[in-house]
């Protein structure tokens, strides 16, 4: 039986042929304070939340999303707004800013959960990529970022020289150097000493 293709979120409410794959996540986008015009739709919210809350690579998650919404045999077939596609990208920046500052933060230095600074690195420019491809600007990303490494590096300088722990950094000085300047620092920003507080590079 062919499906209608509704042209706008507002277009389609209970009167689609397919349920969403969860379908409290329209509620839990809600909570999260989402624009209206991203919630109406409880497919499109499912979607968002599933992409919001994605693996290591959420472009992967995006492209499963949009295949879904939009020519899955088992999906709605909705035809999306610009605006839709717009907001399902702009959750793929969201993912990669959490689990870049999660690998960041020196409170999960010694938390499963934690990757590291090489973690870190690659999902950078992974974003900084993506965020290129769709014409997104990525200022505000960097500064956020360039903040976060400094403030790690410092943190762990002086931890470390305090003899509260052992080094944590897990790239070599020449790899950490370049994740550096990638995001707007030069080697002077880092603290005293930082080289040694990474490992050795593989031969």
């Amino acid at each position: 039986m062919d499906r209608k293709k509704p042209t706008a979120i507002a277009d389609s409410g209970c009167n689609m042929p397919c349920k969403p794959r969860n379908p409290a996540a329209s509620i839990r986008i809600r909570n999260k304070r989402m624009p209206p015009a991203e919630c109406d739709n409880p497919h499109l919210a499912d979607e968002l939340l599933i992409v919001r809350h994605s693996g290591e690579i959420p472009e992967v998650a995006l492209h499963g999303s949009l295949h879904f919404l939009t020519s899955a045999p088992d999906g709605p077939t909705l035809v999306l707004a610009e605006s839709e596609v717009k907001a399902l990208k702009r959750m793929v920046v969201e993912r990669y800013r959490e689990i870049i500052q999660r690998d960041l933060e020196p409170a999960n230095r010694d938390r499963p959960l934690y990757r590291g600074l090489a973690r870190a690195a690659v999902n950078w420019r992974r974003l900084e990529k993506f965020c290129r491809r769709e014409g997104l600007a990525t200022a505000d990303l960097r500064q956020e970022t360039r903040m976060a490494l400094l403030a790690i590096v410092q943190r762990e300088a002086e931890e470390v020289a305090a003899r509260k722990r052992a080094p944590s950094i897990n790239c070599p000085f020449a790899e950490l150097q370049i994740f550096a300047e990638e995001v707007g620092l030069t080697p002077t920003d880092l603290p005293p000493g930082w080289e040694t507080l990474c490992p050795a590079a593989e031969q």
